[in-house]
């Protein structure tokens, strides 16, 4: 995980390449970024889905457990 520091000279240095970069290029990251983002979502779904079967079959995880657990995740990631 990356400071604030580390992520704040890491996005300038992006920032940099990106004003560069041909037409073309900013087209490709940009889809490649899309894709990136479904595959967090479909990953962050999966995790929901998980937590809600293992509430219903043993009752150990309540639904508002859950909610918290999803959106512990998805703030470490994040982070």
């Amino acid at each position: 995980m990356k400071s604030e520091q580390e992520r704040e000279q890491l996005i300038k240095e992006i920032n940099i390449l990106l004003s560069q970069a041909y037409d073309s290029t900013l087209d490709e990251i940009y889809a490649l970024l899309q894709k990136i983002e479904a595959e967090e979502e479909e990953e962050d779904l999966k995790v929901y889905d998980k937590a809600k079967q293992e509430a219903n079959i043993d009752n150990s995880l309540s639904w508002e457990e859950a909610k918290k657990e999803l959106k512990a995740g998805i703030k470490k990631e994040v982070a």
